[in-house]
């Protein structure tokens, strides 16, 4: 690792993004409301001190549903970018390192998924699969997994003419274990800068299929299906899909500080240089 040991950039992503896990995951305990509370009468009420973000079309409380469906993007984009680095290291790593026709398998696979636009193939999957957090899920991952394959293949084979690597093997490592232990802990910079960058698409891109009906399900509260919801209210009300709205820009730009902060401070376009 190079240079300082933050940056403004990072603190300010660390922190909204403190502020983002501690919403969902504390969703429950401090919302003032329960987010499924109907309440016909006050129906679209603008914000005020009992509802600080309004109510929508039901007289729910916008502020808790917003709390809530933190929940839902932050169970989405951990998981859908855990599963998608976990097998985009894996492939990147073996097709990078033993090559042949391994690499060029893998290579394909990559070229097929890189010629449709990633949010046309997620809708078209989740509309294969039908609507449900767990089909959002299996969208994302399938569609995910091929930036940071591409990204550790691509340093892999940086990394595997280095000397240290050419003093394992010739120590008698086999291939995986000079893969694992040598070569892949020296990306642990460039994965966790693209891990970064894919919270933020991953959280983009469940609102996006929450939008058009393809995410979590009504009762339970989305923030792309509470901006769906409120676009039919933006001249008489428009808290309802402003504030969702503003929680997606503020985490997802929470995500791209964080990415950026991350990549300044441990320099990663330098390359060619072992992790300290």
């Amino acid at each position: 690792m190079t240079g300082a040991l933050y940056s403004k950039q990072m603190v300010i992503g660390m922190a909204i993004i403190a502020l983002f896990v501690a919403a969902g995951v504390l969703a429950h305990r401090v919302a003032p409301y329960s987010p499924g509370m109907q309440r016909l009468s006050e129906d679209l009420q603008p914000p005020s001190f009992a509802h600080p973000c309004g109510q929508d079309k039901l007289g729910r409380d916008v502020l808790s549903r917003v709390l809530v469906g933190a929940r839902v993007s932050l169970l989405v984009s951990v998981i859908a970018v855990s599963i998608s680095a976990a097998i985009g290291v894996a492939l990147g790593g073996l097709a990078g390192y033993v090559g042949g026709r391994t690499d060029e398998l893998i290579l394909r696979g990559i070229d097929v998924l890189l010629a449709f636009p990633g949010t046309l193939l997620a809708i078209a999957l989740s509309a294969v699969l039908g609507p449900s957090l767990r089909n959002v899920i299996v969208a994302l991952c399938a569609i995910g997994w091929s930036g940071y394959a591409r990204l550790v293949r691509a340093e892999v084979l940086v990394w595997r003419t280095q000397e240290f690597v050419s003093a394992a093997v010739a120590l008698g490592g086999g291939p995986l274990r000079v893969l694992v232990r040598h070569i892949l802990p020296q990306l642990i910079a460039p994965v966790l800068v693209q891990v970064s960058f894919g919270m933020a698409a991953a959280i983009m891109a469940e609102a996006g299929l929450s939008f058009l009906g393809l995410g979590v399900q009504p009762p339970t509260p989305s923030w792309g299906s509470m901006i769906n919801e409120g676009r039919a209210f933006l001249l008489i009300a428009p808290h309802v899909a402003l504030f969702p709205g503003l929680a997606i820009s503020l985490t997802v730009l929470g995500w791209q500080c964080l990415a950026e902060g991350l990549r300044e401070v441990m320099d990663v376009r330098s390359g060619g240089k072992e992790l300290a």
